[in-house]
């Protein structure tokens, strides 16, 4: 705008644009594209908000065609860098929690790196991570159905003993997703999945063991991946104090979030819980 302090005519001249000019710019209404970019940028904000900066422009541009705004990926982009807007998710480094020296059997690798399912408990992969606290670490055992990528069943411990790990994870599981048809269980070939302790919960049911290559990591990447988005989307911004905080920000993530929020690019950017009945419902 035109400095008060110095007559109109004058700044024209200086700035070399016409009075009338300067009067058709100053009284010129926003146009519509503007308009629609300051009301896309306050829907822009409120899914990165909703979401706790978890979501990048993909997800962003899905979530808002799901309340009926069409709008396409590479502008919701350009907004969010106008905005100083951008993902928390990074890289970071990783500690091993897998122990494979044991006398116990390996099972062989039935999965084969076939990620998909035709139905929910024909697949499931487990693995298992750390998360760092000020009181020492803490172990996170989760168990993925491939059908729906959904977290059926997961366990927190101070320790890495089977009973608390693997053991309580496929309790919760099967009591989320009861086994009925026949099952493969995929894993890697640590201590925990090839203990007698572990495998005695498979007697009687349908559930063939599997488990990855020896230092093969891709064999269970989508557990791998999953484990990628719980440290760059929580742990890597957090910094617990106690167990207790741990655990109340892991079940947020993993119940209030994961499974029932985040949507999935494999899934057709539908969350699990949304993928799930979806599927369900056109099979009924």
């Amino acid at each position: 705008m035109i400095h008060p302090g110095f007559p109109i005519e004058r700044m024209c001249k200086v700035l070399k644009v016409s009075r009338s000019g300067y009067y058709h710019w100053l009284d010129r209404k926003p146009s519509k594209r503007s308009i629609e970019n300051k009301e896309l940028r306050g829907r822009i904000k409120a899914v990165y908000q909703k979401s706790k900066g978890r979501y990048g422009s993909p997800k962003i541009t899905k979530e808002l065609e799901g309340e009926g705004v069409m709008v396409s990926r590479p502008r919701v982009a350009r907004i969010m860098r106008l905005e100083g807007i951008k993902s928390i998710t990074y890289k970071k480094f990783r500690v091993s929690t897998t122990d494979s020296k044991h006398n116990f059997p390996v099972a062989e690798n039935h999965l084969n790196r076939n990620f998909s399912a035709d139905r929910p408990g024909q697949k499931w992969v487990s693995d298992i991570t750390y998360i760092p606290t000020r009181q020492g670490w803490l172990y996170l055992t989760i168990i993925m159905d491939l059908f729906d990528r959904k977290i059926i069943g997961w366990a927190l411990s101070d320790n890495m003993t089977a009973r608390d790990t693997v053991v309580a994870a496929w309790r919760m599981a099967i009591f989320t997703r009861p086994v009925i048809g026949q099952l493969t269980f995929h894993s890697d070939r640590s201590v925990q999945y090839a203990s007698n302790e572990f495998r005695e919960h498979f007697k009687g049911k349908p559930v063939l063991q599997s488990m990855s290559r020896k230092g093969n990591c891709w064999d269970n990447a989508v557990a791998e991946s999953f484990f990628k988005t719980l440290k760059s989307e929580m742990v890597n911004h957090c910094q617990f104090e106690t167990s207790w905080q741990a655990k109340n920000h892991t079940f947020e993530f993993i119940e209030g979030w994961y499974n029932k929020k985040r949507k999935h690019a494999y899934l057709g950017y539908l969350t699990p819980e949304e993928f799930g009945k979806t599927k369900l419902l056109n099979v009924a």
